[in-house]
């Protein structure tokens, strides 16, 4: 096992270097210069020059890549072209909102895909099955912004049960700051049940035809029983998959839903930076995203293992 776990923290290293690389030189070479686009068109030269040695542009490519990745490696982003405020302190503040709101969809997302799945598996070809089916396509058919906004006129405009954006804040008590993030959270879980729940269902479909299952059930097993004891663990290894896929889109992949709700999370500072050339903060922010990324894949790679111990015999 620690074996298989170091061969996984050598692939994530590798990975987060070539990431970091990639994430420089695309944000790099982007056309436009933030000195000048800060100052504004009418900016004299030795006002842009001193500008950008303020800001560390002068450098080469290397030396500013250098520098780049040796204060993310001491905990110092640099400090936001735009703000004039450290990245850190800005990606902590929107972590916070960020994070939870991912944890919460992903839950919810589980919560639903789970017992969806395994009914639909254990009801093949009845009418749960297809209801459950049905329903599943109609989830991963609908756009989440449009389901987001359908939520808002009903839950918020209509029904007035929660806010229509906004976050309340962490300092308002754990209940008011949750009951700002449900609305954007079921609209992120519902596409992410939808395929889980259909992954689910073919996953435990495939392993009830495996020769181990028909053995078990001429021993005198149930299908009920043989679905729980044995068919359940071993078709885990593909939903695992897709639960950390869904995490890592759910953090990286919510700038939608974040400007709907008019959540300030990471995914709204990402498109700010982008509109204000904020390099540094776009930087910093898309290689934190990356890093979660990649951790989640390998905490995926762990629990394989853990799931299936054949994969650690093979590795």
């Amino acid at each position: 096992m620690l074996r298989f776990v170091a061969k996984r923290l050598i692939s994530l290293i590798i990975s987060l270097v070539v990431a970091s690389i990639v994430i420089f030189l695309f944000v790099e070479v982007v056309p436009g210069d933030p000195a000048a686009y800060m100052l504004g068109l009418n900016a004299q030269e030795d006002t842009l020059a001193a500008l950008r040695e303020q800001l560390g542009l002068n450098g080469t490519l290397l030396e500013r890549y250098a520098s780049w990745v040796g204060g993310m490696l001491r905990g110092d982003f640099g400090t936001s072209y735009t703000y004039r405020t450290p990245v850190s302190e800005m990606i902590g503040e929107r972590m916070w909102i960020s994070l939870p709101l991912a944890i919460y969809a992903l839950t919810l997302s589980t919560l639903i895909a789970f017992p969806a799945g395994i009914w639909a598996a254990s009801k093949r070809g009845s009418l749960a099955d297809i209801l459950v089916m049905g329903f599943t396509q109609l989830g991963v058919a609908i756009p989440n912004f449009w389901f987001a906004m359908l939520m808002v006129l009903v839950f918020a405009i209509n029904l007035r049960w929660f806010s229509a954006g906004g976050f309340a804040g962490w300092d308002a008590g754990f209940g008011p700051a949750m009951k700002s993030l449900t609305l954007p959270a079921i609209a992120l879980a519902l596409p992410q049940a939808s395929i889980l729940a259909r992954v689910m269902r073919s996953s435990l479909l495939d392993t009830l035809g495996e020769d181990y299952i028909r053995t078990a059930r001429a021993k005198g097993l149930s299908r009920r029983q043989a679905l729980w004891r044995h068919a359940l663990r071993n078709a885990l290894i593909p939903v695992l998959t897709i639960i950390g896929l869904q995490f890592s889109f759910l953090m990286a992949g919510a700038i939608i839903i974040e400007n709907v709700f008019f959540l300030p999370g990471l995914g709204r500072l990402v498109f700010q930076s982008i509109a204000a050339r904020d390099l540094i903060v776009v930087e910093s922010v898309v290689m934190l995203l990356v890093f979660a990324v990649i951790v989640v894949n390998f905490l995926v790679d762990v629990a394989y293992a853990v799931v299936d111990p054949r994969l650690r015999v093979r590795a």
